[in-house]
Formats: structure tokens, sequence, C-alpha cells
């Protein structure tokens, strides 16, 4: 199976990042193989839509799920009509991701983990600076 596994670098060794739409890479991971490409995330300079550019990135090379601490709403929207399942990590490497999925031991997500838009520019959202949301003391 094909999941992407957000990440702060390039390779199987790399921590997790935090979030879907602003991560710094994501690792495209096949879990049977362990055979992995990292990529830079496209979506992680753009000034609003980070999270739908990154998700539709993700669908347009066959991922099959997505393995991310934090998804927003409309990343999520985007993955769920493509039938593209998400499920919750927590911090660790990117190896120790995927060995959690293989095992089933991640929680599926129903929903965005957000409820409302973080993206820059939206201070008491939740956005870089605010101090609130899963970043504080990641």
């Amino acid at each position: 199976m094909k999941v992407v596994v957000t990440a702060q670098g390039t390779d199987l060794d790399s921590m997790s990042s935090p979030v879907f739409g602003r991560c710094p890479a994501l690792v495209i991971i096949d879990t049977e193989t362990m055979e992995h490409e990292g990529i830079a995330n496209p979506g992680v300079a753009a000034g609003s839509g980070a999270g739908i550019q990154a998700a539709q990135f993700v669908i347009d090379r066959g991922v099959q799920a997505v393995l991310s601490h934090d998804v927003g709403p409309n990343a999520f929207a985007v993955l769920e009509a493509a039938g593209v399942p998400v499920y919750r990590i927590d911090r660790g490497t990117v190896r120790q991701a995927v060995e959690a999925f293989v095992a089933g031991t991640l929680p599926h997500l129903d929903s965005s983990t957000t409820g409302t838009h973080r993206g820059f520019g939206h201070r008491g959202a939740g956005g870089p600076g605010s101090g609130a949301g899963p970043r504080a003391g990641w």
C-alpha cells in the first residue's frame, strides 16, 4: 500500500511533522517494500490553500492513506472526497509511523483535527506565532 507521512525531512529516519499542509516534506512509502520517495512539500510556502495543494499533490501521486498528526478541514475534505483515509500519528520518525500503520495501531480520523483554518495570517486561530494548538511544545 502506498502511504504518505508528513515529515521534517525526506527519509525514513526523519522526524514526523505535526502538520499536514505546511509540513516541510512528504515521504511516500510502499508499506510492503519500504521503498520511499521524499519530496519537499509543494504547498509549504503557499499564501493560502497549503493543505488543499498538499492533499491534491498526494492524491495525484496515487497515495492510498495519509499519516499525519494534524489535518485541517479543507485538506481533510479533499482527501475524503478522493477516498484517501487519514490516520493520526504522534511524535516519532517516518519509519515508526509506517510501522504503527502496518501494525494497525494508528487511529483512523473521521474528521479534521482542527475546527478552524490555521494557515498563515490567522493569528488567534492557532496560526504560527499564536502559541495555540498542537504545535506548542511539539
